[in-house]
């Protein structure tokens, strides 16, 4: 072997022959191999799988925009059959005396519809409400049971149409963007639980990481069809979904979005105008064009004057957003203490008797509560799109009223939402004070108590219409007591609807842009912005928005964007889990099963015990022979690495090690004596209370058994050991580790997204005292931090790479504990930093 030279001695020769590379590497004996070939990437392989992804995120923003277009024809066909049937029986019922008539087909209708909503919630219960809380938290990286299967989708599609037809105060927007979030979750998959026959050999994009892009790009297309905004649905998905984001994903989320945008605008323009290609409607819900009457030469959309009035509609918006939440989150507990641990029943009854409230309350204040207001004559003259004058031509109701006049009340509650907002965006002719202050205060109340129940519900469309009542309102007042001619209240009724849609939802940027591409008018950027800064500003003063409030009441652990600074006080240490459940390199079968069954992690630290005696351990059972083998590999591959950069450095290292290796150099002891590397090993480590590799963590461990000093090796998940052993891989105790059968990443995740339950396993056939080496399998170099590492720290790193274990690891490479995402939570770390600073 090279190295022998002639003034070497033949008892170093042969000590240097009967060494390992590793124990060769660490003694610095080594030459470099010449001829090193680095292996090559498969660009190839890299490039096909980006086109693959791409084409995926089309067919994502494709698809999504096709369900839009199936919710919105439907909806659009129920609720024209319903009002035309209605219409004409309350116009013939006028004359004859028997609106009660009128009144029983429409609660008819929509009973109807709002019962078999119901019944696709309880088909899927996770379909009920807008979905978005959900979708928030699985892209923060928490998995809510059920949220993105395909079952999902299509209760979540088809009862919002339903909800929306019942007449329930609720919007198909929301439900929008967790139907195109299952979308992205589920295309790229090619298999569904639903339809376990159909399966495809797809090989892409097993793991959580792609799959979590694909939902961004999902949600971000659903608020792209339901707006026509694929930038603000790209915003979206950035501030209001991920937790962790890059920028080759910013391209792909506003690819797809833009995908789903003009593939619905595509089929709506063809359907309903037959001019396909024309381009004509851009979302399902559609602002038009605001422009002030040609004949009004004092008129301007808005003026820096009028900024006052928005920062003060701002405030007022924040006031009732934070209103709305409260009342919204009491009746949020109360169902959950009251009518969610009754049977399924009760919440189909529940939503019954809000459906059966709604119908009543629109009939009888269309009827009873409406002024007849005369019809202005140039109502057409401030838009100069056909079809927006038709829309709010058509749309104007003239219930109990004479010829050109039309009953104000009943044009806002007796049409689809989406009319009633261009009544109050574009209708010149007047809304009555009073009217505007009931319909504001009737719709409040009634939104609020429908949002919770048991359909697909959205919260978009019904906060945009009761705030553009409320700015349409302060529109009227400002015209008619302080003389202020010049406003247009088209332009109040909008900045009205930003400042309670910001109010309830909390929503900045990505909502600022929404609304600015929804109007396709780009000089009301800074009014909208302005007053969704003043609304979120106000409202969080009070509380959250009311998609955290529902979250926190899940007691979904939703990380945040960042710490407080007083959260700096605490450390790594002061949060971390020490009490630490964790597997060996090489572990009998039977440990991995009692391990997997009496715990719930999703991960478990690779260790090994330090001992003081282990070369007595190495004789005597094979098992912990490999495991203290694979320790002395894993410390000699570290101190390798030490000399190379000491060497480079042109010093020697001031570790014990190399003085180990000087000594051993200058005292030349001889060969039958101990051995050195064991000496250095147990110069390293001081004995400490052994316990068995093949026993699994037990409840009646000692203080000193449950926190001795374990080297940690790496990460392994609970899915790959499930694998494993499902698999048979393993060996017997009398072979070598390398007979074990081998897993391709492939075979891996082949199970991937829903592996086997431990439980459900029949386990049988496998010998409980075969052993599995699962060093090939985990993960050897994950993100760790140091016990002292400040706690904005390690939550940034958390966040941003979207981990969910984080072992801390101290100086000398031993786990300490493990952080996951319940220790960074707002209530926990609250809790940790009033124990600190009670032992202060």
């Amino acid at each position: 072997m090279a190295g022998c030279g002639p003034g070497c001695c033949c008892c170093c020769c042969r000590e240097r022959e009967s060494r390992t590379p590793e124990e060769l590497t660490i003694l610095g004996e080594t030459h470099e191999e010449e001829d090193e070939i680095l292996p090559r990437k498969d660009y190839e392989k890299a490039q096909r799988y980006e086109a693959v992804k791409w084409v995926m995120v089309f067919a994502i923003g494709v698809c999504t925009g096709l369900v839009g277009l199936f919710v919105d024809f439907f909806v659009r066909l129920f609720t024209q059959l319903k009002f035309r049937v209605v219409q004409s029986s309350v116009e013939e019922c006028t004359e004859k005396g028997c609106l009660a008539l009128s009144l029983l087909e429409l609660l008819g209708f929509n009973l109807t519809f709002v019962f078999l909503a119901s019944l696709l919630v309880l088909i899927q219960p996770v379909a009920a409400g807008s979905g978005i809380p959900e979708i928030k938290c699985y892209l923060n990286g928490v998995k809510v049971p059920g949220v993105v299967r395909l079952r999902t989708v299509v209760c979540k599609a088809m009862g919002v149409l339903f909800s929306v037809a019942g007449g329930l105060f609720v919007g198909k927007e929301g439900p929008m963007i967790h139907s195109g979030a299952v979308v992205g979750a589920g295309l790229p998959q090619f298999q569904s639980i639903s339809l376990r026959k159909i399966q495809f050999n797809f090989p892409y994009f097993r793991s959580d990481r792609d799959k979590r892009d694909f939902v961004s790009a999902g949600a971000a297309a659903g608020v792209a069809a339901a707006f026509g905004a694929p930038i603000g649905g790209t915003l979206f998905s950035l501030e209001e979904g991920s937790s962790f984001w890059n920028q080759g994903l910013t391209w792909k989320v506003l690819f797809c979005s833009m995908a789903a945008t003009f593939t619905l605008n595509f089929f709506r323009s063809g359907i309903q105008f037959g001019s396909w290609g024309s381009f004509q409607l851009p979302g399902l819900l559609n602002f038009g064009e605001f422009k002030c009457s040609e004949s009004d030469k004092k008129c301007h959309l808005w003026t820096a004057v009028d900024l006052g009035f928005f920062i003060l509609m701002g405030i007022v918006g924040g006031l009732l957003g934070a209103t709305f939440n409260c009342l919204n989150k009491r009746l949020a507990k109360y169902r959950m203490r009251n009518v969610h641990p009754k049977p399924k029943l009760v919440r189909v009854l529940e939503s019954l008797l809000v459906s059966l409230t709604t119908t009543v309350v629109v009939f009888v204040a269309s009827m009873v509560l409406g002024e007849c207001r005369q019809m202005s004559s140039n109502s057409q003259s401030g838009n100069n799109t056909l079809t927006l004058q038709e829309d709010v031509n058509s749309s104007v109701k003239t219930f109990f009223c004479p010829n050109e006049t039309y009953n104000d009340m009943a044009t806002l509650f007796f049409n689809p939402q989406e009319s009633a907002i261009l009544q109050l965006f574009h209708q010149d002719g007047t809304f009555s004070p009073v009217t505007l202050s009931l319909f504001f205060l009737l719709y409040f109340l009634l939104s609020c108590w429908t949002y919770g129940i048991s359909v697909p519900s959205g919260l978009f469309v019904p906060s945009l219409l009761c705030g553009a009542a409320f700015g349409r309102l302060v529109a009227n007042l400002l015209k008619s007591y302080i003389g202020l001619d010049h406003i247009y209240s088209g332009t109040f009724a909008l900045i009205g609807a930003a400042a309670f849609l910001g109010g309830v939802v909390r929503m900045t940027i990505s909502l600022t842009v929404i609304l600015i591409e929804s109007t396709n008018e780009i000089t009301y950027g800074l009014p909208i912005m302005i007053t969704l800064m003043v609304a979120k500003w106000t409202g969080d003063f009070f509380n959250k928005g009311i998609y955290d409030i529902h979250v926190n009441l899940r007691g979904v652990p939703l990380l945040e964007w960042e710490t407080e600074v007083e959260m700096d006080k605490l450390r790594a240490s002061d949060i971390m889990e020490p009490n630490l459940t964790y597997v060996y390199p090489h572990t009998r079968i039977q440990s991995l099963v009692s391990i997997l069954r009496t715990t719930v992690h999703h991960a478990f630290p690779v260790v090994t015990e330090n001992r003081g005696n282990e070369r007595e351990f190495m004789k005597g059972n094979q098992l912990i022979s490999n495991n203290i083998k694979f320790k002395k590999s894993s410390i000699l591959t570290r101190a390798g690495e030490q000399r190379k950069r000491s060497q480079s450095m042109k010093s020697y290292p001031s570790s014990e090690l190399r003085n180990m290796c000087d000594e051993h150099i200058a005292t030349e002891e001889p060969p039958e004596k101990e051995d050195l590397l064991q000496q250095m090993l147990e110069r390293r480590y001081t004995p400490y209370p052994n316990l068995y590799p093949d026993q699994s963590p037990s409840e009646e461990w000692t203080m000193e058994e449950r926190f001795r000093p374990l080297t940690f090796h790496g990460l392994i998940l609970r899915s790959q050991l499930v694998t494993l052993l499902v698999r048979g891989v393993c060996y017997s105790e009398s072979q070598s580790s390398a007979s074990q059968p081998r897993l391709s990443h492939a075979e891996m995740s082949e199970d991937y997204p829903r592996y086997p339950d431990i439980h459900d396993l029949d386990l049988t056939l496998l010998n409980p005292r075969m052993i599995v080496d699962v060093t090939p399998y985990m993960n050897p170099s994950p993100f760790a931090v140091s016990p002292n590492t400040h706690v904005s720290q390690v939550f940034n790193l958390f966040r941003t790479m979207g981990l969910r274990h984080l072992p801390v690891v101290n100086a000398v490479g031993e786990i300490v504990g493990i952080i996951t995402r319940h220790n960074l939570t707002h209530e926990f770390l609250q809790a940790r930093l009033r124990q600190h600073y009670q032992t202060i």
